[in-house]
C-alpha cells in the first residue's frame, strides 16, 4: 500500500516537471522570436497638437484684444510684453533652434514664442518642465531642452551689456547712487552679495578679482576726511578679514559717532543685500532645488535671470548706469605690492575711522534716536 502511494507521487512529480519545462521552453522561443524579428520596433508617437497650444497662447496674451491684461502679463512673465516680444524677435533672428522647421514627418516645430514662453515660465516659477504640457502642448524633454537653448541665447545676445564688468563710468555712477541713498562716501556695495557663488569656488571663476592686481580695474580712488585712498570699498560683516577694501561695523560701539556709523553701515548693507531677495522672489527657480547636476548649467540659469533682471531695471528707467561707456584698453601689468596693500589691517581701521568722522559731520541726527 505504501509502495503504491509512493509510485503515484513519483508520477505526479514527473508530470509537473514536464509541464514546467514545456512552459520555459515556449517562453524562450517567444523571446527569441521577438529579439530576432525583422519588424521595426517604433516608439509610440503622441500627437500633442502644437497648433492648439499656439492658438491658446496667442489668444491669451498676444492678439489685439487678448484674454488677459498687460498688467497680468507682467506678473506672469516678470517683464512687460514689448520687452518679451523684443527678446523673442532677437532670439528667432539669430538662433536656428528657435526658427520655424519641419521634422521628417512634415510636422511643424514649436514657434519661437512658444519656446520662449516655456523657458521664461520655468525661470519664473521654478516648476517642473512637464507642468506646461497641457497648456503649451510641449513634452517635458522639449521644455528642458528649450530652457537650455534659451539661456545660451540670452547670454550670447545680452551679456556684453547687462553682465559686464564695471567701467570707470559705471563706478562713478555707483558711487553717486550709494552716496545719495546711503550717505556713504565712495561705497561700491556689500561683499556679502558674492560669497554664495564662491562657497563652491567654481574653477571657471578663478582669477575674477585679479583686475586689481594687474592694473586693469577701473579707477575707484577717493578722498575722505583729509586722506587719500587708492580703491573703493565694500561693506562686510564680522566674518570677513580686516582688509583695506572692506569696512565692517563696530562690534561693540560706545561712542555716539561709532553708534551712528554702525546704524548707517548696517542699514546700507541690508539695503544692498535686499536686491538679492527681490531677485529670488521674482525668479522662483532660485527657491527650488536646481535640477541640473552640472555647474555650467546652473551658472547659465543664474546668469540668465540676472541679465533679464538688469534688462527690466533699465526698461523701467531705474538703471544706475544705463549707458555703457567703455574704458580705453589697458595693458595688464602685474604688481606684487598690491596684495600687501589689500590686506593692510592698518588701512582698514583708518578708513573706518575716516568714514565715521565723515558720517558724523553730516546732518543725520535721525540716526541717533
Amino acid at each position: 500500500m505504501a509502495s503504491g502511494i509512493l509510485d503515484n507521487s513519483s508520477d505526479s512529480l514527473d508530470e509537473s516537471n514536464d509541464s514546467s519545462m514545456e512552459f520555459f521552453v515556449n517562453a524562450l522561443h517567444i523571446l527569441e522570436d521577438t529579439t530576432t524579428s525583422s519588424a521595426p520596433q517604433t516608439r509610440r508617437y503622441t500627437d500633442r497638437r502644437r497648433k492648439i497650444g499656439l492658438d491658446t497662447l496667442l489668444n491669451d496674451w498676444f492678439i489685439q484684444q487678448p484674454k488677459y491684461e498687460d498688467d497680468y502679463f507682467r506678473k506672469k512673465f516678470r517683464m512687460d510684453k514689448t520687452m518679451f516680444l523684443d527678446i523673442v524677435r532677437d532670439i528667432e533672428a539669430n538662433f536656428p533652434y528657435f526658427q520655424e522647421r519641419y521634422d521628417a514627418r512634415g510636422r511643424k516645430s514649436f514657434t519661437a514664442i512658444q519656446k520662449c514662453t516655456s523657458a521664461v515660465r520655468q525661470l519664473a516659477t521654478g516648476n517642473a518642465p512637464d507642468e506646461y504640457d497641457e497648456y503649451l502642448c510641449m513634452a517635458a524633454s522639449t521644455a528642458r531642452e528649450t530652457l537650455d537653448y534659451f539661456c545660451d541665447a540670452i547670454i550670447r545676445l545680452y551679456s556684453r551689456e547687462y553682465l559686464r564688468r564695471p567701467t570707470s563710468h559705471d563706478v562713478a555712477r555707483i558711487f553717486e547712487a550709494h552716496e545719495l541713498r546711503h550717505h556713504m562716501h565712495r561705497m561700491l556695495g556689500s561683499i556679502d552679495c558674492t560669497h554664495v557663488e564662491w562657497s563652491a569656488c567654481p574653477r571657471r571663476l578663478r582669477g575674477q578679482y585679479t583686475r586689481v592686481r594687474n592694473g586693469t580695474a577701473p579707477d575707484s580712488s577717493f578722498h575722505v576726511n583729509g586722506r587719500d585712498y587708492k580703491r573703493g570699498y565694500y561693506f562686510s560683516d564680522g566674518i570677513y578679514n580686516k582688509w583695506s577694501t572692506l569696512v565692517k561695523a563696530y562690534p561693540y560701539p560706545t561712542d555716539p559717532k561709532e553708534k551712528r556709523f554702525k546704524k548707517l553701515q548696517e542699514a546700507a548693507r541690508k539695503d544692498v543685500e535686499r536686491a538679492f531677495g527681490v531677485l529670488k522672489g521674482k525668479w522662483k527657480i532660485l527657491q527650488r532645488p536646481l535640477r541640473p547636476l552640472t555647474k555650467d548649467k546652473i551658472g547659465k540659469y543664474v546668469h540668465t535671470y540676472i541679465i533679464l533682471h538688469n534688462m527690466i531695471i533699465k526698461r523701467d528707467g531705474r538703471g544706475i548706469s544705463p549707458v555703457h561707456i567703455m574704458d580705453p584698453p589697458v595693458q595688464p601689468v602685474y604688481d606684487e605690492s598690491v596684495y600687501a596693500e589689500l590686506i593692510d589691517e592698518e588701512v582698514h581701521h583708518r578708513l573706518r575711522y575716516d568714514l565715521t568722522e565723515h558720517v558724523w559731520a553730516q546732518d543725520l541726527a535721525y540716526l541717533d534716536d
